[in-house]
């Protein structure tokens, strides 16, 4: 696609968005695109059903508050969903929703660009900084 059908193509969409669902979209990239979603995303749709626990087992660095309001945003969204057993001791489980699932086969394409232009940003990155240092 050139630079001109883009341009068309981003103003028709943006054209038919309202007020309403401007506000939607940022909140769920927002949600959806900080790196705890993503790993949670990813995590699950590999895994399936899982425990907060392994969740945060498999989740390096994410603390067990992040990791909660992390999983109640996905929630709250549709992408997962929280399986309460009901039982004594406590167990709970959370899994990808269908919409989670596309969310995570959508994102397929944006990371793979990524890796495929790593080094352009690796060296892009490098300049930049380097150019600072000069300041």
């Amino acid at each position: 696609m050139d630079t001109e059908n883009i341009i068309k193509l981003s103003q028709a969409v943006c054209a038919a968005l309202t007020d309403e669902d401007d506000g939607l979209k940022r909140d769920i990239l927002a949600h959806t695109g900080n790196r705890w979603s993503l790993g949670v995303i990813h995590i699950l749709g590999i895994a399936g059903q899982l425990r907060h626990a392994e969740i945060a087992r498999r989740l390096k660095g994410v603390t067990q508050r992040m990791l909660t309001h992390t999983l109640r945003h996905l929630e709250r969204d549709g992408l997962i969903e929280r399986y309460d057993y009901q039982e004594k001791l406590p167990r709970v489980e959370y899994a990808l929703t269908a919409q989670g699932q596309e969310l995570l086969v959508n994102m397929f394409p944006l990371w793979t660009w990524i890796l495929d232009h790593a080094e352009t940003f690796r060296a892009a990155r490098a300049k930049f900084d380097d150019a600072g240092k000069a300041i």
